[in-house]
């Protein structure tokens, strides 16, 4: 617990409270049934309100982490805590966005959205509030009648953006979500995130492989060692949002992205090619 010095002095009991930690992954393990050891000994606990991001080499475990904090994968060993909350109550709260955007060719964009709903027994005509809000979260309220084919890569990714928001999470899981769109559009949806974070007071973790991309969104980067995966760095990134098109041009920016990049070339000395 941090106190003031002004409020040290005066004898206040007033304090910055204590972060709360949201999950916690406490010495995972991960033994595919091949052999390989995908992630050991992984310990990691996100805050409420944080916006995470895993770096890392090609598979160092990052989207198996992902996964498991999702429910979609078992550990091998170790445990995944949900402190502030009862763990069933705490799994509905999740939702994710994979690399691909994953939507049904054969659906319009507001059936798309509709799905998370739709399994969860909601009536699409008491769904069409909630599924035309996640719509106009992501800027695509003039699309919910056309197909996925109709749509940009980038408007794709907002229909599956849309489609995670629909349930009102309080933790967003995005997997590398941005990696196969030009930078142009890999930068307007990183404002799009950062704003629906900060509007939705959203607990966001975020795996990519680009340095930049990590700094600019998050207030932490969790670099992870190669195979098999661990923590091996945790930066903490100090600038304020809202961030903006100043911030990728700032000095404080490029010694941030060249800070995070020299601990993702040391995770080359972590590598244990013995497992």
């Amino acid at each position: 617990m941090i106190i003031s010095s002004d409020l040290a002095t005066a004898g206040s009991a007033s304090a910055t409270p204590t972060p709360s930690p949201l999950v916690q992954l406490v010495k995972v393990n991960k033994r595919y049934s091949n052999g390989t050891v995908a992630l050991r000994d992984l310990s990691l606990s996100v805050n409420r309100g944080q916006f995470v991001s895993l770096l890392g080499p090609s598979g160092c475990g990052k989207s198996t982490a992902l996964r498991m904090m999702a429910g979609l994968l078992s550990l091998s060993s170790g445990d995944i805590a949900w402190p502030d909350s009862a763990g069933a109550a705490a799994k509905r709260d999740i939702s994710f966005v994979f690399q691909e955007p994953t939507l049904m060719p054969w659906a319009r964009v507001f059936d798309n959205v509709y799905l998370p709903l739709r399994i969860a027994g909601i009536s699409r005509e008491r769904a069409a509030a909630d599924v035309n809000d996640a719509l106009a979260l992501v800027g695509l309220s003039k699309f919910a009648d056309v197909f996925p084919r109709e749509l940009s890569g980038g408007m794709k990714m907002r229909v599956s953006i849309a489609r995670a928001m629909v349930t009102r999470p309080r933790l967003l899981l995005m997997d590398e979500p941005f990696a196969a769109l030009d930078e142009m559009t890999r930068a307007k949806l990183n404002d799009d995130v950062l704003r629906l974070w900060r509007e939705r007071d959203l607990t966001i973790v975020f795996v990519t492989h680009n340095v930049w991309e990590a700094v600019y969104l998050s207030n932490r980067v969790v670099v992870m060692a190669a195979r098999p995966g661990r923590v091996v760095d945790d930066i903490a990134i100090e600038a304020p949002y809202p961030r903006s098109a100043d911030f990728r041009t700032s000095a404080s920016y490029a010694a941030q992205c060249e800070r995070v990049s020299r601990s993702l070339q040391n995770t080359l000395g972590h590598a244990d090619i013995d497992h």
